[in-house]
């Protein structure tokens, strides 16, 4: 079939006037000059016609998935795959094998042939991973560090590719040779591995995706991620200045997630103030009639006085000392009105711990803690709530004949000396 063609051109060219030495020189560069020709038409049809097809096929689905995989790009990589390789299986008509022109020709085709194939599969690549990232269900999952991924590797094994087509090497020599250069590949790309090794763990582990809200004070970093990639993952931090850290950081360094508590029913709020014990003492029968008026305490002061009066006359307690028998106390029904209080507000969320507690108590009075969660996970509310919890308590301290305690300031020391 060779020699046919290149006889044909070279009786050819003996018409058009050439001598016969002339035919003979210029033969094979016309037939290489047709192959290219030939595979330029074919490349261009293939990007005019087969493109046309493909895109109005896609239009005609439903689907977007197809309208990002089958994107101009992608096909256009593809379609520039034609030509080299109809110049690999055309050539041998121009020349004969054993001709140096024809193993040069065929190097650079093989090796034009491989980088074409991974340009194609990176752009394919990109559209799958654009694909991904624009559902809902894989939006927070760390995607690109996985395509940076799966791009190092492509780029690896097409650089093993071509470096074998180059110097006549199996690819699998190739790796054993680089086995040896392990210690040098190993420090020359150590962020890259260690990032690869990270990102894995990350993603399999859930540790961490874009969306979160991520805490490390080692690294200044306090606020969202906004992407997590091969070598870095950037946070957004609340003053919108951009943290970025190293992913085996997170693997190595402790760091608070909190994408369990914006999961979660509530935001948690936990704040005590101090109250000075010397205000702290039995209700007398005007404070419990006081307390009385308080529309949250009615209930609780009637059957709590029922029952310490039941448990008093069961034990023959003499009512005349204060001290004998169980009696009501304003820091308790104080703390009973906090609770009642909290539960009675839309913004805490009554199905998760609610209680108000003492905690030890210290030189500067006994720590009353207010433990619950507000509803809204939002900061601006979450605040708002907490505030305006704190406001009341603050407010309401001394009408249950009780005290703050608070260190003594200057306005204290010029009131003792007035």
């Amino acid at each position: 079939m060779e020699n046919v063609i290149t006889q044909w051109i070279n009786d050819f060219l003996c018409l058009l006037g050439f001598s016969t030495g002339a035919a003979n020189t210029w033969d094979r560069w016309v037939t290489i000059a047709l192959i290219v020709g030939v595979a330029l038409l074919a490349d261009f049809i293939c990007r005019i016609i087969l493109l046309k097809v493909v895109k109005k096929l896609v239009t005609k689905t439903k689907a977007t998935w197809d309208d990002i995989i089958f994107d101009e790009k992608v096909m256009t990589k593809l379609c520039h795959i034609v030509a080299p390789v109809m110049i690999y299986f055309m050539f041998p008509i121009a020349f004969p094998k054993s001709s140096d022109l024809y193993t040069l020709v065929l190097k650079i085709s093989e090796v034009y042939i491989i980088a074409v194939v991974m340009r194609f599969v990176m752009e394919f690549c990109q559209a799958v991973y654009f694909v991904y990232n624009e559902n809902e269900k894989y939006r927070d999952r760390p995607l690109k560090g996985l395509l940076q991924t799966a791009q190092v590797v492509i780029f690896f094994i097409g650089g093993i590719l071509i470096f074998s087509v180059l110097f006549d090497k199996s690819p699998g020599s190739l790796l054993a040779g680089l086995g040896a250069s392990a210690a040098i590949l190993m420090l020359v790309f150590k962020d890259s591995i260690m990032g690869f090794v990270s990102g894995i763990q990350l993603s399999a582990n859930n540790m961490v995706r874009p969306g979160d809200w991520i805490t490390m004070p080692k690294y200044n970093a306090d606020g969202t991620v906004i992407e997590v990639t091969l070598n870095t993952v950037k946070v957004r931090n609340f003053d919108n200045t951009i943290t970025t850290l190293p992913p085996y950081a997170l693997i190595s360094d402790s760091f608070q997630n909190w994408r369990g508590m914006t999961e979660s029913g509530g935001r948690r709020v936990k704040r005590f103030i101090n109250i000075d014990m010397n205000s702290v003492k039995f209700c007398s029968p005007e404070m419990l009639e006081k307390f009385r008026r308080i529309s949250l305490l009615r209930s609780y002061i009637d059957e709590t006085e029922e029952r310490l009066k039941a448990y008093n006359q069961e034990c023959g307690v003499d009512d005349s000392v204060l001290v004998n028998g169980f009696r009501q106390t304003n820091l308790g029904v104080f703390r009973a009105y906090l609770e009642f209080y909290l539960r009675s507000l839309s913004g805490v969320n009554q199905e998760m711990t609610l209680l108000v507690r003492h905690l030890q108590p210290t030189e500067k009075g006994i720590p009353m803690e207010l433990y619950f969660f507000s509803s809204s996970k939002e900061w601006a509310v979450y605040e708002k709530i907490q505030a305006d919890v704190m406001d009341h308590v603050l407010a309401v301290v001394p009408e249950f004949d009780l005290a703050v305690f608070q260190n003594p300031t200057g306005a204290d020391f010029r009131m003792l000396k007035n």
